[in-house]
């Protein structure tokens, strides 16, 4: 968990810093960061429209530009060819609905995650998928 903690400082999000790593067989297999996609404006040199707004966290996440650090840690993996079937996701979040599609359809079978998400949706699609769910909450 503390590896998904170091990559969320390469996070440019303005509202939350987000790492995920996703681990099979004690190996790293891919890190993720919440941010744009590549080549794409960083919102702390463009602004966040969802702060700017003031929507609360787990709201109209369409608005924002950027992509889940469990979405960039998946898509990382799936450009270099690597399968993270049966892995396990570490995430400083609580993965969203969004994501938790992802996790589910990606063959994850475990997601470890650090601070709780205003949405429980995704928690619980996970759950109801079959996917071991731990809370490990982080001193960082």
């Amino acid at each position: 968990m503390e590896l998904a903690h170091v990559v969320a400082k390469r996070s440019t999000c303005l509202r939350q810093k987000v790492g995920a790593i996703i681990v099979k067989n004690k190996r790293i297999l891919s890190t993720g960061y919440n941010g744009p996609p590549s080549g794409m404006p960083h919102c702390i040199d463009v602004g966040c429209l969802r702060k700017e707004l003031g929507v609360p966290s787990g709201e109209r996440i369409e608005l924002c530009n950027g992509l889940h650090a469990e979405q960039n840690a998946i898509i990382q993996a799936a450009r270099f060819g690597i399968s993270i079937e049966g892995a396990t996701l570490y995430t400083t979040h609580c993965p969203c609905i969004t994501c938790a599609k992802m996790i589910i359809n990606a063959g994850i079978k475990r997601v470890v995650y650090g601070k709780e998400y205003a949405d429980k949706r995704g928690l619980d699609l996970l759950k109801k998928a079959g996917i071991e769910v731990v809370f490990f909450k982080s001193s960082l």
